[in-house]
Order: C-alpha cells, then structure tokens, then sequence
C-alpha cells in the first residue's frame, strides 16, 4: 500500500504544480489586463483549490502508512537530529500543510471581493506563495 501512496502522491505533484502555475498565470494575467473575473477564472482557481487539497489528503495518509513514522517511536525528539528524517517526518508536512492552508485562505479572501482586479490579486498572491512554499519543501533528491 505504501508504494502505491508514494507514487500517486508524486504524481499528483506533478498535476498540482501544473494547475497553481496556470491559475496564477491566468490571475496575473487577468489582473494586469482588467478584464473581468469569469467562470473560466473561478473554474481554474478552483481545480487548484481542489487538486492541492486532494494531494494534501494523500500525503496525510502516506504520513501515517510510511515506513518514516516509525521513527518517532524509535527516535523521539531525535528524529531533528538527523535531517532526512526530520525532512519527510516535520518539514515537508508542516510546509505544504502551511501552503495548502494560504491556497485556502486565496480562495476564500477572493470571494468577498467584488471588484475583478482584486479577486486576480488575491488568486494570484496566495497560490504563489503557496506554490513557492510546496517547492521548497519538494524532497528533489527521492520524488519520482
């Protein structure tokens, strides 16, 4: 089961990264041209909504099914010691955990704007902070 987790949890980061650089290049894009916020705008934030919050819900049950989660009984508080393991076991949780929270927060603030230029600007600031946060905790050295 395990292995199954890992490699749909790595391939879905492929669709997400995809979806977020596209949504935030339809908001900048939108934003910069004043042109008003449609159902196609909406759609596309909203599968970026969708597709992080399904990716985070696979990462939280590979959390628990990994082999690394028996390090914290095995280690304790050890586990920051050594940085692979505090990688995969606080880092890259508690981050992407944090970047799906700002998607969220993107979504939600663009709801009660009712003017198009704010609704881009908030769809566009929060998906790339959350975007830039989901990169930086990427564990490069094992994905895929």
């Amino acid at each position: 089961m395990y292995s199954i987790l890992k490699s749909v949890h790595s391939y879905w980061a492929f669709f997400v990264l995809i979806i977020l650089v596209v949504a935030i290049l339809n908001a900048f894009r939108g934003k910069s041209s004043g042109k008003e916020f449609e159902a196609k705008d909406l759609r596309i934030s909203l599968f970026g909504l969708i597709f992080s919050h399904i990716q985070l819900l696979i990462g939280l049950v590979l959390y628990f099914v990994s082999p690394w989660f028996d390090q914290w009984s095995a280690l304790g508080m050890g586990v920051m010691k050594d940085a692979q393991t505090r990688m995969y076991l606080v880092e890259h949780p508690i981050t992407n955990i944090l970047a799906i929270v700002v998607i969220t927060m993107g979504w939600s603030m663009h709801k009660r704007q009712s003017a198009s230029s704010k609704k881009f600007l908030r769809i566009g600031l929060f998906y790339l902070i959350g975007l830039i946060l989901l990169l930086s905790r990427i564990p490069w050295d094992s994905w895929i």
